[in-house]
């Protein structure tokens, strides 16, 4: 952005300009996003109207625009360039209304998860999201799909969101869904908003479903050779039992919890103690059968447990870390963690021993973190995409973005998508290449 342009939009109020170099270190990360054509500043509108006239007077001029929440995954998604402005919805973080006896809650897009966790608690209420980044806003986690292991009993951010309000890239307020569980008027544009990385539009409103908090947890950790994992969990999974978290562990995993050196199922149960220990007692006399270690989680342990599975794979272990996500068919998830800890299912020596995975048992989606090698990364993607799977790179060093497809999509659904953000930002405008049209 240069100082003509921000002397232009300091006339628009409940606005704050900052440098960028004289922003927090987190927002450095920018920097990575957009290439060296780096904006002066950043933009913080306090007020939806604010956040409306800077879209607007974008739309005009047109402007190219970066869009996000905290930045906690902004390094997520392909390389921008040319972008003038950086907005940051953080400061439009207040909770609309939360209707407790219908469970559903309207918030803007730039409150915290952890913050709207909190006020729910104290009327004994949740989001069933579990995102490992503390200072996501649920804006991010919307425009990302960012879920977490919840998934396995409440499904994922589009089971979850009921309605939304945006603003349009001509600078035009549009609003879909409801503040009720059912609601059945107009298009689904949450399921299109969700995962679009902010391409369609700028979420200022969200409306989602709430469920009661539940006050008895605890986890099962089971560990062993691979083929005993692959047959519990698939018993597990055919089984009339009701975890509300269920993932797979890759070895690598395991060792650095330092819980010792096999793959892991890590099996999550929050309902009431009677039901807790019938289902745990089934699974322990399954992994018995099979002659897999078990352990037992609750309290402080076991939020810690979840916890640090979540930083490892989220945070960069490595000096040059590649974090991506994949999906594959649940029967195969286990097949592919022992091979990704074998050094010659994919013939690249002993270096890949160090990948990090974490598959949900249910829906096969997962993250793995590996040290940058173009080659290993073709290699599991080709992996998955044989198994009807894929693989999308989401945070690496700049030059990995710019020397392999990080998105890897295979389908045949481009032409729909390009003519989705043609209808949507016809001047490509709004988060710009970062998503896959």
């Amino acid at each position: 952005m240069t100082t003509a342009i921000a002397s232009q939009l300091k006339s628009i109020t409940n606005t704050e300009l900052i440098e960028l170099d004289e922003a927090d270190v987190g927002w450095h990360k920018i920097y990575q996003v957009i290439g060296k054509n780096a904006p002066i500043y950043l933009l913080f509108p306090q007020t939806i109207e604010a956040l409306t006239a800077i879209v607007r007077q974008a739309a005009q001029q047109h402007w190219r625009m970066l869009v996000c929440g905290n930045a906690s995954k902004i390094n997520w998604g392909k390389i921008s360039q040319d972008i003038q402005l950086v907005i940051s919805t953080q400061k439009c973080d207040r909770l609309i209304e939360h209707a407790a006896g219908d469970l559903t809650v309207t918030v803007e897009a730039g409150m915290k998860l952890a913050d709207l966790q909190s006020k729910l608690r104290s009327h004994n209420q949740f989001l069933p999201i579990d995102s490992p980044y503390a200072h996501a806003t649920l804006g991010g986690i919307v425009a990302t799909a960012d879920t977490g292991s919840w998934r396995q009993r409440y499904g994922g951010v589009r089971d979850l969101l009921l309605g939304l309000s945006f603003v349009r890239a001509d600078g035009e307020v549009a609003k879909a869904g409801g503040r009720v569980v059912k609601n059945v008027a107009g298009y689904d544009l949450m399921k299109l908003f969700t995962g679009a990385y902010g391409t369609l539009g700028v979420m200022t409103q969200l409306t989602f479903r709430l469920y009661p908090l539940i006050a008895n947890s605890q986890t099962l950790l089971i560990t062993g050779k691979a083929e005993q994992i692959a047959q519990a969990t698939q018993t597990i999974r055919n089984s009339g039992l009701t975890p509300t978290a269920m993932d797979l562990l890759s070895a690598t995993v395991i060792k650095q919890l330092g819980l010792g050196s096999d793959l892991g199922l890590m099996i999550r149960w929050q309902t009431i103690p009677e039901s807790i220990e019938q289902q745990r007692s089934q699974v322990k006399a399954i992994a018995q059968e099979l002659d897999l270690a078990t352990s037992i989680y609750q309290d402080e342990p076991e939020e810690n447990l979840w916890q640090e599975c979540g930083k490892i794979i989220s945070i960069p272990q490595f000096e040059e870390a590649v974090t991506c996500k994949f999906g594959i068919p649940p029967v195969a998830a286990v097949g592919l963690l022992k091979q990704i800890g074998d050094p010659e299912e994919f013939s690249m020596g002993n270096r890949h021993n160090n990948i990090l995975a974490r598959v949900h048992a249910n829906s096969g989606l997962g993250r793995l973190q590996l040290n940058t090698n173009y080659e290993l990364i073709e290699q599991i993607r080709a992996h998955c995409q044989q198994h009807q799977g894929f693989l999308t790179i989401l945070d690496a060093p700049q030059a990995v973005k710019q020397q392999i497809d990080i998105w890897g999509y295979s389908g045949n659904a481009i032409k729909t998508m390009e003519a989705i953000k043609h209808q949507f930002d016809p001047q490509n405008i709004l988060n710009p290449d970062r998503f896959i049209v």
